[in-house]
């Protein structure tokens, strides 16, 4: 794979998170893999954590990203504990990534939306529609946590390139 760039993208969560591995060479972008984590449903928290860390983990490991792009904390202020949970995730998922040097990209929703769709306020099928077309992908992703994971992973690949 000379040449191409490894992002991984993440749309934490707690109970399903989505993650998508791209690659970019000469501004071609392709699928590598998508799907989710589900931690176990029963679990206390930390043991749900661990969970998400050791899968993230291992994903890293078979794809050796260099770079994470995970979708900035957004939580309306009266949501709070949505984002409290949604900030135990993503701890984790960052730790999982800082243990093996990869660095993360904290990209805003709206910014994520804007590079894949044009329009920072897209709804998650125009999202989803626009991941499968830029990938290939026949149909519709499912869970959209996949599409947003990879709408993450293209958007930091949009943004390195007009570096």
């Amino acid at each position: 794979m000379s040449g191409e760039t490894v992002v991984l993208g993440v749309d934490p969560g707690l109970n399903t998170t989505g993650y998508g591995v791209v690659a970019v060479s000469r501004g071609r972008i392709r699928l590598v893999d998508a799907g989710v984590l589900k931690p176990a449903q029963g679990l206390p928290l930390p043991l749900r954590l661990r969970e998400l860390h050791r899968d993230l983990g291992e994903i890293m490991d078979a794809h050796r990203p260099e770079a994470m792009a995970i979708e900035q904390v957004y939580s309306h202020y009266r949501h709070p504990r949505t984002a409290i949970i949604m900030g135990h995730a993503r701890g984790v998922l960052c730790l999982a990534a800082a243990q093996r040097d990869i660095p993360v990209k904290s990209i805003p929703a709206t910014h994520i939306k804007k590079a894949v769709t044009g329009r920072g306020r897209a709804g998650k099928e125009q999202v989803g529609g626009m991941v499968c077309r830029l990938l290939g992908i026949p149909g519709p992703l499912s869970p959209m946590d996949v599409s947003d994971a990879l709408a993450a992973a293209i958007a930091y690949c949009e943004e390195a390139a007009d570096v």
